[in-house]
């Protein structure tokens, strides 16, 4: 394992984090949706959310729930095969943070494809795949996180 040649790693883990979270703070933005305590500065009143899921052009939708899909399963298999990131990953509230995303995002975007009228129903089929894994992929990042940090040291 490459962190246990150069524990120095850990650290650069820790400065990446940010922006890891903030991968899911540019999903809420594009879905004009806002994470409590995402971000710092107030939204401009000209910013305000004119464009959400359920009327943004198809493409973008695509892009959003492929960028989502993909996040997640690497997250997902970097946390896998390394358990002990998770302490980094809590030192960050990733938790809270992926909750939070998870109940904002999730609902609006599965209603989005749902509602939507698709000229080829594989477009369809393939935006729900692809949301449902992301959301599977999610929950179990969420119970690694909680095994490694909360049960783990308990049963030890």
């Amino acid at each position: 394992n490459i962190f246990t040649q150069q524990p120095s790693y850990f650290g650069d883990l820790d400065e990446t984090l940010p922006t890891v979270l903030q991968v899911f703070n540019n999903i809420l933005h594009k879905c004009g949706l806002q994470c409590e305590g995402a971000s710092a500065e107030p939204q401009k009143l000209e910013e305000k959310a004119s464009v959400t899921p359920g009327n943004m052009p198809l493409q973008e939708l695509k892009d959003i729930v492929l960028y989502l899909c993909d996040t997640c399963t690497t997250l997902w298999a970097f946390l896998d095969i390394f358990p002990l990131a998770c302490q980094t990953f809590q030192k960050h509230e990733f938790c809270y943070r992926l909750a939070s995303f998870y109940e904002l995002a999730i609902p609006e975007l599965e209603s989005a494809i749902k509602k939507r009228h698709y000229e080829d129903n594989s477009v369809f089929a393939d935006l729900w795949r692809r949301i449902s894994h992301s959301r599977k992929k999610m929950m179990e990042v969420f119970h690694i996180l909680i095994n490694q940090v909360c049960l783990q040291p308990i049963l030890e």
